[in-house]
């Protein structure tokens, strides 16, 4: 399974029952805050693309089965679209928009394109968030832990030897 670790569905200090009806949110989005008025059951994913125009996560399943749509939250991969915007309040949400520092791509994003490990493109922004994050949790010793920690992202396009070269190409950089 791809993303592992605690859903978002604790409620802390602050965090008391809103709506029904839009509600005033500010996210913390790449760095920036940002607030956004949407109904309380919108998803991140759904706030991410719709709301503050921050399309790199992609609606692939819209299910929490393919992965396209995986971000980082306070630093942990989430599925966007399994996720309440609401609940990312007071967290910081980082999406593939900011791996990329100072004009310069990450090492993650650098080794897919000299490792072809994209066809169409679509679930690349996933990919390259979960394999930055297993890549940071050590799960790349071989070939067999890479894909398990893979699992849940889908390539229609079957790029996975390709996926799993750039992920051992950072891993041995390191």
């Amino acid at each position: 399974m791809s993303v592992r670790g605690p859903a978002l569905t604790e409620h802390g200090p602050g965090l008391e029952e809103r709506g029904p009806g839009p509600v005033t949110v500010t996210l913390s989005v790449n760095g920036a805050e940002r607030p956004v008025e949407i109904e309380p059951r919108v998803s991140l994913l759904d706030a991410l693309r719709e709301h503050l125009d921050v399309t790199g996560p992609k609606k692939g399943c819209d299910q929490g089965a393919c992965g396209a749509c995986t971000v980082f939250v306070d630093g942990r991969r989430v599925l966007a679209c399994l996720t309440l915007a609401l609940s990312c309040e007071d967290r910081e949400v980082t999406t593939i928009e900011a791996l990329a520092q100072d004009g310069e791509l990450h090492a993650m994003q650098k080794a897919f394109i000299a490792e072809d490990a994209f066809q169409c493109g679509y679930c690349t922004p996933g990919q390259i968030m979960s394999a930055v994050a297993l890549t940071a949790e050590g799960h790349t010793g071989d070939d067999a832990e890479i894909k398990e920690w893979m699992s849940g992202n889908l390539c229609r396009c079957a790029a996975y030897p390709h996926i799993r070269a750039a992920i051992r190409a950072v891993r041995d950089e390191a």
